[in-house]
């Protein structure tokens, strides 16, 4: 038997902190990709919404609902009055969108998100100063909610990343 070339693993981050997730929580999955992320959270249960410009690429996302919209053309944010239990976020950043995400969040709710941070030039790309995070950037995403772990730096001498898992309220009861 082969493997499925499709199957790509989800960020080490994001499964960490799924379990913070509670059963049977809706997650979204924001700029799914191949929908390794939605996945994962599929197999845990959860009800999830992939949406990214072109979900015909998120074969890892069967059973999700599926959103086809692209998020930097100024339209109107497609999920306005929805929340989620989760909002996922992974490799991506478009800054315009920091508002409706934290709208998106459910009390309660978890924002897990992990992308490229200014530095990343020196290893490739993305080198663009508009697709990395400025040092800090996502804890000012995260003011207001309770962080429960967060990361800025080099990951394995090959890129550097910022990322956070933050709660919407307090955190869970063995964190207080």
């Amino acid at each position: 038997m082969g493997t499925d070339p499709f199957r790509v693993a989800p960020s080490p981050w994001i499964a960490r902190f799924a379990a913070l997730v509670p059963a049977g929580g809706t997650v979204l999955d924001l700029a799914c990709g191949g929908g390794r992320h939605s996945r994962l959270f599929l197999e845990r249960g959860h009800p999830v919404t992939a949406m990214d410009r072109d979900v015909a690429q998120a074969r890892l996302a069967e059973g999700a609902e599926l959103i086809a919209a692209d998020l930097e053309d100024g339209s109107p944010w497609p999920l306005a009055g929805r929340s989620f239990d989760a909002v996922v976020v992974t490799n991506y950043l478009w800054r315009p969108l920091f508002p409706s995400i934290r709208a998106a969040l459910k009390p309660g709710g978890a924002l897990l998100y992990e992308t490229f941070a200014a530095g990343n030039e020196a290893f490739g790309r993305p080198a663009n100063p508009d697709h990395l995070l400025k040092r800090g950037e996502l804890l000012e995403l995260a003011e207001g909610l309770t962080v429960i772990a967060y990361e800025d730096g080099i990951e394995g001498g090959a890129k550097v990343v910022q990322r956070i898992c933050a709660v919407n309220g307090p955190g869970p009861a063995a964190l207080t």
